[in-house]
C-alpha cells in the first residue's frame, strides 16, 4: 500500500439511486480525509456499492470479492466494504461467503459509514438497519459532476409490484420536506450545478406521507424559481400516480425538460394485474396522450419486461401495440428472470429461454426502429445541449444531451468548451441511439437566468 493519505475506491452496481448513494460514500470518506484512488486495486478501502435488482447481481458481487479478496492477502491492511441493496438483503450471506469482508452496511444506515471503518480495526463491522438512519442527500457528497447533481426527494417505495424487491430492501417510502430539497438545490446551483435529476422510486406519490408538504407538481414549481437553475430532471414516475398536475407543471416550468420516464412493464391488462402495477393499458395510454398534448415535442421512454411468468403470444402482442401506438423515443428492455424474495419467482408458467429471446428481438427491432424514426425527426432542427465533455468514441467531437435527453455528438470549433456549457447545436444526422450536429451560428434560445457569457458569438455560454 502506498505511503500518504488513505485511499478509497467504490465500484457502484445498478440504479441512479446506488450512484447517488455512492456520491454520499465518497464525500464521507473524503470529510475523514481519505482521497480517491487512481487505482482501486491499490486504495486502502475497496466499496462495493450492491444492486440485488439486476440478473446475477449477487454471482457478479462474490465474483468480484473473490478478486478482492486476493488483493487482500498481498495487502492485509486493505478493508473491504460491501453496502447497497444486496448486503440488505443478504447481509448473512455475506458474512458466510465471504468471511474477508470487513464492512457490511445495508441502506438505511449509509451514515455509519465512517464509523464502522473504524470499528473494523478491531475486527469485522456488520450493521444493518431497518429504517433509514439520516436522508442520504443530509450527508456530505463527492460529485462525480461539476454541473449535474441527484437529488433525492424520497426513499423507499409503498408499491407491491411482484417483479420488484426494492421495497424490501429499501422500506417504506419516506419523503423528504420541500424546504430541505429547495436548499440543497440553491446550494448545488451556488457550486455550479445547472442540472438536476430528482430521484425516487416513485416521485410522483412525494410528500403525501407528510402532513401539509406540497405533493411533487408543487415542489417541481417550486425548484423551477430557483434562480441560475437550468434543467430539471426527475425518475421514476409510476403511471398509476402520474397526473395532470404534474403534466402542467412539467410544461409550465421553462427548467423541467421534456422528457418522461414512464414505465410500461407490460402492454397486457391480464399481465399488468399479474405484476400488480394498478393500472390498466387504457389507463397508461390515457396518460401518455396527455403528455403528449401537452408538451410539444416531449420525448416519452419506458421500462419494458418481456417473458413475464405466463405471458401468452397475445399478450407479448399486447405490449407491441403499446409501444407502436405510444412510439417511445428509447425503451429499456429486459428479459425477465426471477429475482430472489420477489412474489413472481414462485409464480407459474416461467418461459424457457428461446421464447423469450424471440419475443425479446422481435421488440427491440421493434423499438430501433422507431427510436430511429422519432431521432429522424430531430434532423435539420437547433437543439439546446448541454455539454457533457469530448466524444468517448471520437475526442474530436463534443457530446451532449438534448432537453429531451437525446445524446449528440457535435463538432465545435472553440477549443475552451467546458463540460455543463449549454450550446445550440444543429442536427446534421439521426441514429436509434444518438444524433450527430454541428454547432449552429447566431442560434437563439430562452433563458431565464443571465449567466456570464463567454463565446456567445458562437452560441455558448458557460452554465458552470
Amino acid at each position: 500500500m502506498s505511503a500518504g493519505p488513505p485511499t478509497y475506491s467504490i465500484r457502484t452496481f445498478g440504479c441512479q439511486m446506488n450512484e447517488h448513494d455512492s456520491e454520499r460514500m465518497a464525500g464521507m470518506l473524503e470529510a475523514g480525509g481519505y482521497t480517491r484512488s487512481q487505482d482501486p486495486e491499490d486504495a486502502s478501502v475497496l466499496v462495493f456499492n450492491t444492486c440485488c435488482i439486476r440478473e446475477n447481481a449477487d454471482s457478479r458481487l462474490y465474483g468480484n470479492l473473490g478478486h478482492a479478496k486476493r488483493i487482500k492477502d498481498e495487502r492485509p491492511g486493505m478493508r473491504i466494504v460491501v453496502g447497497g441493496c444486496l448486503a440488505q438483503k443478504d447481509r448473512h450471506a455475506i458474512q458466510r461467503r465471504a468471511p474477508w469482508v470487513d464492512v457490511v452496511l445495508g441502506t438505511h444506515n449509509l451514515a455509519s459509514l465512517p464509523r464502522l471503518l473504524e470499528e473494523s480495526q478491531r475486527g469485522a463491522a456488520f450493521e444493518i438497519l431497518e429504517q433509514t438512519e439520516v436522508f442520504p442527500s443530509a450527508l456530505p457528497a463527492r460529485r462525480s459532476s461539476p454541473w449535474h447533481a441527484w437529488v433525492s426527494i424520497s426513499i423507499g417505495c409503498n408499491n407491491a409490484c411482484t417483479f420488484c424487491i426494492v421495497p424490501a430492501v429499501r422500506g417504506k417510502e419516506v419523503s423528504r420536506r420541500g424546504h430541505e430539497i429547495v436548499e440543497e438545490v440553491e446550494s448545488l446551483v451556488a457550486d455550479g450545478v445547472v442540472e438536476i435529476t430528482l430521484l425516487g422510486q416513485n416521485v410522483n406519490s412525494y410528500g403525501r406521507d407528510l402532513g401539509g408538504t406540497p405533493l411533487f407538481a408543487e415542489l417541481l414549481r417550486a425548484l423551477d424559481k430557483v434562480d441560475g437553475l437550468e434543467r430539471i430532471r426527475f425518475t421514476s414516475p409510476h403511471p398509476k400516480d402520474f397526473r395532470a398536475d404534474t403534466v402542467a407543471a412539467m410544461a409550465e416550468c421553462n427548467s423541467v425538460c421534456e422528457h418522461i420516464h414512464l414505465p410500461l412493464q407490460a402492454g397486457s391488462d391480464r399481465v399488468l394485474k399479474v405484476m400488480k402495477r394498478a393500472y390498466t393499458r387504457a389507463r397508461y395510454l390515457d396518460k401518455a396522450r396527455m403528455v403528449r398534448a401537452a408538451i410539444p415535442g416531449v420525448a416519452i421512454t419506458t421500462d419494458i419486461i418481456v417473458g413475464f411468468p405466463g405471458e401468452t403470444e397475445d399478450d407479448f402482442d399486447a405490449t407491441l401495440e403499446v409501444v407502436r401506438e405510444v412510439r417511445y423515443d428509447a425503451a429499456y428492455t429486459f428479459q425477465y428472470s426471477p429475482r430472489p424474495g420477489t412474489v413472481a419467482a414462485g409464480l407459474p408458467g416461467h418461459l424457457p429461454k428461446a421464447v423469450v429471446q424471440r419475443r425479446y428481438d422481435r421488440l427491440t427491432e421493434l423499438q430501433e426502429e422507431i427510436s430511429l424514426e422519432q431521432n429522424q425527426a430531430t434532423v435539420g432542427r437547433t437543439h439546446e445541449v448541454l455539454v457533457e465533455g469530448p466524444s468517448k468514441k471520437d475526442p474530436s467531437k463534443l457530446t451532449g444531451r438534448t432537453r429531451t435527453n437525446k445524446l449528440v455528438h457535435f463538432h465545435g470549433d472553440e477549443p475552451d468548451f467546458s463540460d455543463g456549457s449549454l450550446c445550440d447545436v444543429a442536427v446534421d444526422r439521426a441514429h436509434p441511439h444518438f444524433l450527430e450536429g454541428h454547432l449552429a451560428r447566431g442560434g437563439t434560445r430562452s433563458r431565464r437566468v443571465s449567466l456570464p457569457v463567454v463565446g456567445a458569438a458562437r452560441g455558448c455560454a458557460p452554465g458552470a
